[in-house]
């Protein structure tokens, strides 16, 4: 079982990003929400403090400060900014299929320019018919020469635009179930390659997300991941485990700013003749509320730290549990927030309805909830082996009398 493991490097990382999150996101958030551009400045001052290289291993550029770090650091941008938080971690998305699938050589070429800030990264995966079914893709790729030519679309791709490389999943064999997908690398200015309909969206306003279309697009062999074909699905599965724990991230950081300022707003206002803070009612919301973003931080890094020690078996069902208890976390707390405020909270001058508004993608992006449910449903059905002898204890006469019944019913057929 994996005990949750928390670095002096990972500590450092989250003072930088709470830095940076207070001095430079904070105070522009609700401008880039409102004119939904994205903040290039926030952008160069991440890069600037180091943190575009924090889960990635120092042998590629990088801090190697894990996934527990890098949680650390999307939740305290988040804290400040929804849509800067997943601009952030929209660049370990990208880049885990490198890590996890790519040769040495593909690490070496694309990994420290990401690191650097140099390059931002984007991951396409996502269709308009292929959602939560992402084996249903009809994205497809086929080998010419010494070239690659994917012909397709991706829909809801997170910096598109801004990005200068792609992580770009495609079929590259329809008659085969289990090998029909890889990944390839491709980048900004491709022949081909083109951004078109940016999405007008109801939060996270300040990252652009796009339509990604293929058309003809012609890319080396080499940047085909791992070297060979068909390993693409088995590389996106892999890849949403490991970013996972960071959407969870996303949520905390969403309902504990919104907490914060639900707690400040309470201790503030006035209503019959003293502070909503002192109000029985308020305080069992706000208690519930820092319970479960604790409960919710908790959970999240524990499933970081499961990735970071290599304990792969649990990695699966604790970023499900993560992800989906997080995010309901993020929309509960923020939701509950908005109504401390009052009415107040419903107006945009206001601070706190943003963070309902990007609270909200969080339960959808990178798996539904829903879906991650049924992920942990399959695992603890699975782990059910461990614990059989319980069937013991259980009385087995509601079996027995189906089994007599069945039987009954037959002879009588």
């Amino acid at each position: 079982m994996s005990q949750i493991v928390i670095t002096e490097e990972a500590l450092h990382w989250q003072e930088v990003a709470h830095k940076v999150a207070e001095e430079v996101v904070r105070p522009v958030a609700r401008h880039f929400d409102e004119i939904q551009e994205y903040p290039t400045e926030v952008r160069a001052a991440i890069a600037e403090a180091g943190l575009l290289g924090v889960w990635i291993p120092k042998e590629y550029g990088g801090h190697g400060a894990g996934i527990v770090a890098l949680c650390m650091v999307i939740e305290e941008l988040s804290r400040a900014c929804g849509g800067v938080g997943v601009a952030y971690a929209v660049n370990a998305l990208g880049s885990f299929p490198i890590l996890v699938g790519g040769t040495e050589e593909q690490k070496l070429r694309w990994m420290p320019s990401i690191a650097s800030g140099e390059k931002m990264i984007a991951f396409c995966l996502s269709e308009k018919f292929a959602g939560s079914d992402a084996g249903g893709m009809r994205c497809q790729a086929h080998l010419d020469g010494d070239e690659w030519v994917i012909n397709g679309e991706k829909k809801w791709t997170t910096n598109g635009g801004v990005a200068s490389l792609y992580t770009v999943f495609a079929v590259t064999d329809k008659t085969s179930k289990s090998r029909r997908i890889s990944a390839l690398m491709v980048e900004q200015g491709t022949p081909g390659f083109s951004i078109e309909k940016i999405e007008d969206k109801m939060g996270i306003r300040c990252v652009p997300v796009v339509e990604t279309h293929f058309d003809d697009v012609r890319v080396p062999a080499a940047n085909l991941l791992g070297g060979r074909p068909g390993m693409g699905f088995k590389h996106a599965m892999m890849t949403l485990d490991r970013a996972r724990p960071g959407v969870a991230a996303q949520g905390i950081g969403l309902a504990q700013g919104a907490l914060e300022y639900a707690v400040t707003y309470a201790l503030r206002r006035q209503q019959f003749g003293q502070n909503l803070a002192s109000m029985g009612v308020i305080q069992d919301m706000l208690g519930r509320m820092g319970t479960e973003v604790e409960a919710a931080r908790g959970l999240a890094w524990r499933a970081a730290t499961a990735v970071d020690t290599g304990d792969m078996k649990a990695v699966n069902r604790l970023a499900a549990m993560s992800k989906s208890f997080a995010t309901d976390v993020a929309m509960r707390v923020t939701t509950d927030a908005v109504q401390i405020f009052g009415g107040y909270g419903y107006m945009k001058d206001y601070p706190i309805e943003k963070y309902m508004r990007d609270a909200k993608i969080t339960q959808i992006y990178e798996g539904t909830n829903q879906i991650q449910r049924m992920v942990v449903a399959r695992n603890l059905m699975k782990e059910a082996e461990t614990y059989s002898h319980l069937s013991d204890y259980i009385p087995t006469e509601t079996y027995e009398g189906y089994q007599a019944l069945e039987e009954e019913v037959g002879a009588e057929a």
